[in-house]
């Protein structure tokens, strides 16, 4: 194939390939500029256009370059130095964006830039996002999502095993404690938002879960880790009642949307999405910000039940305990010790379900605060 070249016998000409848009057989035509008009030349081609009526291509390391000429006609060059040689010589000059773009620098530093403003996007973009649309986001709408959620889990936990009498008690006792906690923030002119109390048996061991719409899962094995001291309980329930309050299932929810969003954008699998919504909330534990709010919280529901925040330690110290320990501290739940640590299966893992109990922030952290909160 014969490379175009600079005539340098007539000035600021160039050999190039003319395509008229109606078919796909090249004119070989040398190309001018006079003025402000575009001359192309050729055995069976003589045109005059304005060169303000051209497309013209911007310069790159390589590859051929094509002028956009009306009517769908082209002009090509697939010798590109040769083209931006004649380009200057007609007084073009490249745009900054060109500049840049030969750039290795400014090429570096436009990645890198891009790829910090995706950081923050996700650690403070995504959650001031989500947190704008959950609490946009109304009752109703929570509510039914707050079903479908509870009915996907209730194939994942099984009727609780504890007694009538033993359930009573713990409902009983929650109830006495959110009605003083709904007395005193309605005093502040707070509303508590609505909430229910499930108790379930499941094996996701000693936990509970905060869902979309205020429903609270509390587990068995909760409940025989704390050995059934209905303080304890209050408080455990209470942090639970913070993230209903501040609506961080709904926010995690808007989170994890969004990004499974922009994944299936990417890799066009929308399948999963709403199906995977009980193991988001199980699995995906809270933000540091997201467990102080529930904590604060905490300590809110108990004073206003009159009962001391430091006992919110000892469910940290029986946790700490159910990890070195495994199940066999809850089969034997008087045990304030054990000989031998579990291992392998038996011991439950620390990233394992739950809303922050066995997560971040660390429980010195944790038992500092609510010890201090006692003071």
């Amino acid at each position: 194939m014969e490379h175009p070249t600079v005539d340098t016998a007539v000035t600021a000409r160039l050999s190039a390939r003319y395509f008229d848009g109606r078919s796909g057989r090249p004119h070989a035509v040398q190309v001018w500029i006079e003025g402000d008009v575009l001359c192309i030349q050729g055995e069976d081609v003589g045109l005059r256009l304005p060169v303000a009526s051209v497309q013209w291509p911007e310069r790159t390391r390589s590859g051929s370059r094509v002028a956009r000429l009306p009517q769908g006609a082209s002009l090509q060059s697939p010798d590109g130095d040769a083209w931006d040689a004649w380009r200057g010589d007609t007084g073009h000059r490249d745009g900054w964006v060109v500049l840049l773009q030969q750039s290795w620098r400014a090429v570096a530093a436009s990645v890198l830039a891009l790829t910090l403003l995706l950081a923050a996007g996700y650690v403070w973009g995504l959650p001031w996002l989500a947190r704008e649309v959950a609490l946009r986001v109304p009752d109703g709408v929570e509510d039914r999502v707050g079903e479908a959620v509870v009915a996907q889990l209730d194939d994942m936990v099984e009727p609780s095993r504890l007694s009538a009498a033993e359930r009573a008690t713990i409902e009983t006792a929650w109830a006495g404690v959110l009605a003083a906690h709904q007395k005193a923030q309605a005093a502040q002119g707070v509303a508590v938002r609505p909430s229910r109390l499930l108790i379930r048996d499941s094996d996701i061991g000693p936990n509970a879960l905060a869902l979309p719409g205020g429903t609270i899962l509390l587990t068995d094995d909760m409940v025989r880790l704390v050995q059934h001291d209905q303080q304890v309980l209050a408080g455990v329930l209470g942090h639970e009642l913070g993230h209903v309050q501040h609506r961080h299932g709904m926010r995690m929810l808007v989170e994890v949307g969004v990004m499974g969003a922009v994944t299936s954008l990417l890799w066009g699998d929308y399948s999963g999405l709403l199906a995977a919504v009980p193991l988001w909330l199980g699995q995906a534990h809270y933000s540091r910000k997201a467990e102080h709010e529930a904590d604060a919280y905490s300590v809110v529901v108990l004073r206003s039940a009159g009962i001391s925040p430091a006992v919110m330690a000892r469910m940290f110290e029986r946790l700490a305990l159910f990890r070195r320990c495994g199940d066999k501290l809850l089969e034997d739940v008087t045990a304030a010790s054990c000989d031998t640590p579990a291992t392998g299966e038996a011991a439950r893992e620390e990233d394992g379900w739950g809303l922050g109990f066995a997560s971040h922030p660390a429980d010195e952290d944790r038992i500092a605060f609510f010890r201090n909160a006692a003071r």
